[in-house]
């Protein structure tokens, strides 16, 4: 896959807008959960992903790895996120916003406890440390490997597994707290 982002990343520069905008939609997920992961709260991480990705292919030209794009987004969307944060002054994690769910269909008892697990899984998340809620989001959400998500953060792969660990348990341990269960 990284020589057709490398390939991507090289036909955009030369001005292909359909290449350019298929780094997008390959990426936007991965921008979107690293500004989440930072953020807390998802429409100040929308316009934050946004943002990095505009800001990403206006730069094109500085990334010196185009094989590693991936990576070197994700460091520009991580120091503008927390550029945002710190300018809106954001210090408490705000709860996930449900609105852009899609309609329940079937069961409403079904639906209600598809949405208390959701709150659950969002407040078991959102208090993890910043580090470690990338390294899930990144690893679990959008599937990257250990090496890639060492790269974009830089840090050592088991770094990235150590974090991973902490994090999985984290989640299970506060998943358990909240619905009454011993660890």
């Amino acid at each position: 896959m990284s020589d057709d982002v490398a390939l991507l990343v090289a036909r955009a520069r030369s001005g292909d807008a359909d290449a350019a905008d298929r780094l997008v939609r390959l990426h936007m997920g991965a921008a979107y959960a690293v500004a989440l992961a930072v953020t807390r709260s998802p429409h100040d991480a929308e316009d934050v992903a946004q943002d990095a990705l505009v800001l990403a292919l206006e730069r094109l030209g500085e990334c010196r790895d185009p094989a590693r794009f991936g990576g070197w987004l994700v460091r520009i969307v991580r120091n503008r996120a927390l550029n945002h944060r710190r300018y809106l002054g954001i210090r408490a994690a705000e709860p996930l916003d449900d609105a852009n769910d899609a309609p329940a269909l079937g069961n409403p008892a079904d639906e209600a406890e598809r949405s208390e697990l959701r709150d659950r899984l969002n407040d078991a998340v959102g208090n993890l440390p910043q580090t470690q809620r990338e390294v899930l989001l990144l690893h679990d959400l959008e599937g990257w490997k250990h090496r890639e998500i060492g790269e974009a953060l830089g840090m050592p792969e088991g770094t990235v597994r150590y974090h991973l660990f902490n994090a999985r348990r984290a989640v299970r341990g506060r998943l358990r707290a909240l619905v009454g269960e011993e660890d």
